[in-house]
């Protein structure tokens, strides 16, 4: 059986491809996946993918998920607002799409906190994808002001990670 974290890579690497329709069929387990639009396919097929259902990732029941299409958008520039406030402020974003981990292992104490002073080659988390943990710097040396995502969130590129206050 499949991991959600690789269903949902499958549902990232499908809607990003030109293919219409994907079959994953593994001991007894098949996972379905059709798209219509880019919109609707990109945010239903991960919502579905929470119920742990993957005989339930299938066309018919996307045209249900518009409504959440419009609610997570929504709550993205309530986040965005706060930098506004203070310009000064340097976003350290995702260099690509993955799952965002704040330390090397769930054992392992979180690489920075808020309130934690960074140089600018100062590992401040892990971005997974495909397989590969990318270690992600700070760029710039300052505080982290804000964390801006949770430990394990699937992250997009270009999503803003971290507020950095530059010294």
């Amino acid at each position: 059986m499949l991991k959600i974290q690789e269903i949902r890579e499958l549902i990232k690497l499908v809607d990003q491809s030109s293919i219409e329709e994907f079959v994953y069929e593994h001991e007894g387990s098949k996972v379905k996946m059709k798209k219509k639009d880019a919109i609707v396919s990109k945010q239903a097929a991960p919502v579905q993918v929470v119920s742990a259902t993957p005989e339930s990732i299938v066309a018919p029941q996307q045209p249900a998920q518009p409504k959440e299409v419009e609610k997570e958008p929504a709550s993205i520039p309530a986040v965005q607002e706060a930098p506004s406030q203070d310009e000064n402020l340097h976003k350290i974003t995702s260099p690509m799409v993955g799952t965002f981990y704040a330390s090397s292992s769930p054992e392992v104490e979180a690489y920075v906190k808020t309130g934690d002073k960074v140089q600018k080659d100062s590992i401040v988390c892990i971005v997974e994808a495909m397989k590969l943990f990318n270690e992600i710097e700070a760029e710039v040396k300052g505080e982290i002001v804000e964390i801006l995502v949770e430990n394990g969130q699937l992250v997009e590129y270009g999503q803003p990670l971290f507020l950095v206050k530059p010294e």
